[in-house]
């Protein structure tokens, strides 16, 4: 893991090792079949911050899961622009199926709400949320996630999909700003 790395105009320090994530992805993958084992579950990976956790995540999922991608925004620079876009690539019926979003990070909520609102109108059997981190301090979500990685501090993070300005997705651990 680097000590620091540099994105654009901003420094990251070492948050949480590749190691300690891929372990915690294989306890939740088994959390995760034991809840959805024989259920034809559906994962929504939101895009583009979830693709390096839901792919993953899958690597050790034995639910028979399938996999489809949305996108939505929210974010501008470091700071959560309070608005978010329409859900755009869902084109799998969720009627009468267990739909488990999987979602990079949970910061205020404004997202999560938007796209549970989204897809309850297509009556899902059961609609659950699987995030890689959660900021339990600034998350205002009407919907609780039921499986997490890691809680965080109210902190800017990048790496392990995570961007700032579309940069630093690519490292394989996650890093928190220097201040």
């Amino acid at each position: 893991m680097r000590s620091v790395v540099h994105i654009h105009d901003l420094s990251f320090a070492p948050f949480i090792s590749e190691t300690t994530i891929q372990t915690r992805i294989q306890e939740l993958a088994s959390q995760l079949d034991a809840d959805y084992i024989g259920k034809d579950p559906l994962f929504l990976a939101v895009l583009n911050g979830a693709f390096m956790f839901a792919a993953d995540l899958f690597k050790h999922l034995k639910c028979q899961p399938e996999l489809s991608f949305v996108k939505v925004s929210s974010y501008v620079g470091t700071k959560s622009s309070g608005r978010v876009d329409e859900l755009i690539g869902l084109q799998t019926s969720l009627k009468n199926r267990h739909v488990i979003v999987i979602e990079d990070i949970l910061d205020t909520g404004v997202t999560m709400d938007k796209i549970f609102t989204l897809l309850e109108s297509e009556q899902p059997a059961s609609l659950s949320i699987c995030s890689m981190l959660l900021k339990p301090n600034s998350y205002k979500g009407k919907h609780q996630p039921k499986y997490i990685g890691f809680e965080i501090e109210d902190q800017f993070v990048v790496g392990y999909g995570l961007d700032y300005k579309e940069h630093g997705r690519e490292l394989p651990a996650v890093y928190q700003l220097i201040k």
